[in-house]
């Protein structure tokens, strides 16, 4: 009876971290869901370092904030990011995800997230210097591609 129960252990503990998981992998997915069915529905221009591009950055951002915490946020930027350095679309990511955690973190509820971003991205410009207000680069250097 005991060989059976110790066999039965590592089996256990093997479906515990499938759940684990899977449960790990399906906020990822939520996210990219999320903010795609969005991006899409908004019709901006600049799918590539213009405010479509933003627009996605802060949106991704801010839900993230909103349904975890602004430091998971931080970390993904630092990491996917490099934090801004190396060229100007990088900056212009990491300058606009740091936008989407604060907008996130301070949301009172979901819908007043989307509204926040939506706005944030309308009072956005070209090479904006603030660290509150939302940027994208030049048309010039706009591309249709998503990635």
């Amino acid at each position: 009876m005991q060989a059976a129960t110790a066999a039965r252990k590592p089996a256990r503990r093997w479906r515990r971290w499938l759940i684990a998981g899977a449960v790990v992998a399906a906020y990822p997915a939520f996210v990219l869901i999320v903010v795609y069915s969005q991006f899409f529905a908004a019709g901006l221009p600049g799918g590539r370092n213009g405010p479509a591009d933003a627009y996605r950055h802060t949106l991704a951002s801010a839900v993230v904030a909103y349904t975890t915490s602004p430091r998971i946020v931080d970390w993904v930027t630092r990491v996917m990011e490099r934090d801004g350095q190396g060229n100007r679309s990088r900056a212009m990511d990491a300058h606009n995800n740091r936008i989407g955690a604060r907008i996130g973190r301070d949301a009172d509820s979901w819908q007043a997230m989307n509204l926040s971003v939506r706005d944030a991205v309308r009072a956005g410009a070209i090479d904006a210097a603030g660290s509150q207000q939302i940027t994208w680069l030049p048309p010039g250097d706009w591309q249709d591609r998503l990635y």
